[in-house]
Parts: structure tokens; C-alpha cells; sequence
């Protein structure tokens, strides 16, 4: 897996390497049939929107649940991960946006339920989202498979290295945090998969040119909410 590997023969291990960076590239993870049915579901799902939330489709809830992706979240957290949310973007020149310095802050869950220390709530495509403690989102993990090249002009992902390390960092405060930091910029390979954890700070620019920019997010947990509360997850 790529960039790993080369990070064992140098004598620190890819999980070493992720959970002091909060990110880690895994090359050419996916396979030719996988992007092909993957970009099959972005030009079905996405039609010039920024994203869209992914449920009830089975052979994706299979994929990533007991392939490729899934090795790689096991890899790094434990064989109990499994996805809990897939949000497929597609820049392109009808649908372009840039991202501000922030962190992922809200989980999907199935229904609404009081639990100390989670919230505030929303409603994002009639799904109830929960801002849960800081814990729990360090827990998690995030995928981002890539079904196209990115390059520095395809918008690729800035992170700021550690910084899944600070805690909760208030809105207004994330980009001054991370001009604090050293920041890398994520470039990726068709099929190439980044690893982060979730509460890291991360933002992009805008796309140039007229090429799409497919990307599919998926977040893993390996562990159950408290209070009753469910992962909405990918079933329908």
C-alpha cells in the first residue's frame, strides 16, 4: 500500500506514522472494477451538486464493509471498524467550491436521543447529525477514496499535520491553527486512498481547469455510541 510500505522500511509503521499525522496515503488501493463502479455512482448520485450522502446501496454497503477500504480502516484502528457514513463530491467546472480551515464535527445517527455532551443537533437530506465530544470523533476514522488524479491545480486536500491532536478547535480559530502548523497538501493517484483522523483540520481550494475531481468520503468507527444513541450507517 504505498506510501506505507515505504514508511516501514524506514523503520516507522504506517500506523505509527498516522496517528502522529493524523493522515497517511495507502497507493493504488482500489482496483480498475471498483473505480468504474464507483464513478458509476457519482455520475448517478451527484449530478452537479457539491455531494451527496450515500444509503441503500447494497454492493457499496459490501464494498466497504469487507474490501479494500475496509482492510485499510481495520488496519488502523481494529477489526470491528465498519463504515458509517459515505458522502460521494464531485468538483467540476458546474459544481466548484472551495473549503475553509475546519474540522468534521457531526455524526449521522438513526434517530434523536438526549445523551449528555452530544449536540447541537441538525437535519442534513431529512438525516439527524449530532455534534458528539471531541472523544468520540478521535476515535474515527476517515477514508477518502480517489477516482481522479489530484494534482496541486484538482483542489487537493490541505491538512494540518497533528492536529487531530488539539481537540476541539473553535470555528474561528481553525485557520489560524493551522497556519500554525506544518501543512500538507494531499495529492493522490487514481485508486490511491488518504487516511485520516476525523477531527484533523483540513481545507481545499477551488478546482482550476475542466477536469472532475471524484472523491468518495467514508468515516469509520469501531465502536458503538452510548445512551441508545445508533450510526445511521449505509443500510437503506
Amino acid at each position: 500500500m504505498g506510501a506505507a510500505g515505504e514508511d516501514d522500511l524506514a523503520g516507522v509503521s504506517g500506523r505509527e506514522r498516522f496517528e502522529r499525522d493524523g493522515a497517511l496515503r495507502f497507493e493504488g488501493v482500489l482496483a480498475s472494477a471498483e473505480i468504474k463502479r464507483l464513478r458509476a455512482l457519482a455520475d448517478e448520485q451527484v449530478r452537479d451538486r457539491p455531494g451527496a450522502r450515500l444509503i441503500g446501496d447494497l454492493w457499496l454497503a459490501s464494498f466497504l464493509s469487507e474490501g479494500a477500504p475496509a482492510r485499510v480502516a481495520i488496519n488502523l484502528t481494529s477489526p470491528a471498524a465498519r463504515p458509517v457514513r459515505a458522502v460521494m463530491f464531485d468538483k467540476s467546472p458546474a459544481a466548484n467550491w472551495s473549503v475553509a480551515w475546519h474540522q468534521d464535527r457531526t455524526v449521522p445517527v438513526r434517530e434523536r436521543r438526549e445523551v449528555e455532551g452530544f449536540g447541537p443537533w441538525s437535519l442534513k437530506d431529512g438525516v439527524p447529525h449530532v455534534a458528539p465530544p471531541i472523544d468520540v470523533l478521535a476515535r474515527m476514522v476517515t477514508l477518502r477514496l480517489h477516482l481522479d488524479e489530484i494534482d496541486a491545480d484538482n483542489a487537493p486536500l490541505r491538512v494540518a499535520v497533528g492536529s487531530h491532536r488539539l481537540g476541539r478547535v473553535a470555528a474561528g480559530d481553525a485557520a489560524e491553527r493551522a497556519r500554525s502548523m506544518e501543512q500538507r497538501v494531499c495529492l493522490a493517484g487514481v485508486g490511491d486512498i488518504w487516511a485520516y483522523r476525523t477531527p484533523v483540520l483540513h481545507g481545499s481550494d477551488r478546482a482550476s481547469g475542466d477536469r472532475r475531481r471524484r472523491v468518495l468520503q467514508v468515516d469509520y468507527a469501531d465502536f458503538d455510541l452510548p445512551g441508545g444513541l445508533e450510526w445511521r450507517g449505509l443500510a437503506a
